[in-house]
C-alpha cells in the first residue's frame, strides 16, 4: 500500500505548502494564466479544496483608464498644465459638443436626436 502513495500522476502538479503557508505556483500555471509578480488572487475554500482565482484590482469598467496610451495622454496634458497651457475654452455646451462631434467626424444633429429616444 505504501508504494501507491508514492506514484505520482503526470498530469497532477503539486507543490508543498512553506513556513507561513508560502505556496509557490508552477511556472507553467503563471505562464498559462499570465500570473505576474503582484498580481492579486482571491482566496476561497471550495467543496475542501483551496481555490486561487486571478483578480484585477482595477475594476473591468475602468481598466481603459490604465491602458497605456491613455496614461499617455494624461501625461502630455499633465506636461501642458505644468507649463501654464490652457486648453480650448468654449463658451456653452453646445460648442463643447459641436467640437467632440467635429473632431469625432460626427453629425450632431444625429447624436442629439438618438440621445432623445
Amino acid at each position: 500500500m505504501a508504494d501507491l502513495k508514492r506514484r505520482r500522476r503526470p498530469h497532477l502538479v503539486s507543490t508543498p505548502v512553506r513556513k507561513k503557508g508560502v505556496v509557490t505556483i508552477p511556472q507553467e500555471i503563471r505562464e498559462q494564466l499570465d500570473l505576474q509578480e503582484g498580481d492579486q488572487l482571491v482566496v476561497a475554500v471550495e467543496d475542501g479544496r483551496i481555490v486561487l482565482t486571478p483578480a484585477s484590482v482595477i475594476p473591468d469598467d475602468q481598466a481603459w483608464f490604465w491602458s497605456p496610451a491613455w496614461q499617455a495622454g494624461e501625461a502630455e496634458v499633465d506636461d501642458a498644465l505644468a507649463e501654464g497651457e490652457r486648453g480650448e475654452v468654449f463658451q456653452d455646451g453646445d460648442a463643447f459638443l459641436q467640437s467632440l462631434a467635429n473632431d469625432a467626424g460626427l453629425d450632431l444633429e444625429e447624436i442629439k436626436r438618438r440621445a432623445d429616444v
